[in-house]
């Protein structure tokens, strides 16, 4: 549920962007708490998280945000290229990835 409400927060704000003009400082500190976010949370944490989210439909502010990244590749490669590396490691480490 935290997982969800920070991943809210952080689709809330990539709204607020002015996609054509992509504020790059807002962008990274987007990225930066959804790293930290990731690095501080459990692998028990992030487990819970991930069978709570499996049966949770997204909120219309979410796939809107979704929707702004999937249109923006600019914006979507850059958000994705800050995120990735730490994320993709700590799933590794949890098992939640082979």
């Amino acid at each position: 549920m935290i997982k969800r409400c920070f991943v809210f927060a952080l689709l809330a704000m990539v709204l607020c962007l002015n996609v054509a003009s992509a504020q790059h400082p807002v962008l990274d500190m987007i990225a930066n708490k959804v790293v930290q976010k990731y690095q501080q949370s459990s692998c028990d944490q992030l487990w819970k998280q991930k069978a709570q989210q499996q049966h949770a439909p997204k909120s219309p502010q979410e796939q809107e945000a979704i929707k702004i990244l999937r249109e923006d590749a600019q914006l979507r490669a850059e958000f994705l290229n800050k995120v990735a590396a730490p994320i993709a490691n700590k799933m590794f480490e949890c098992g939640l990835i082979p």
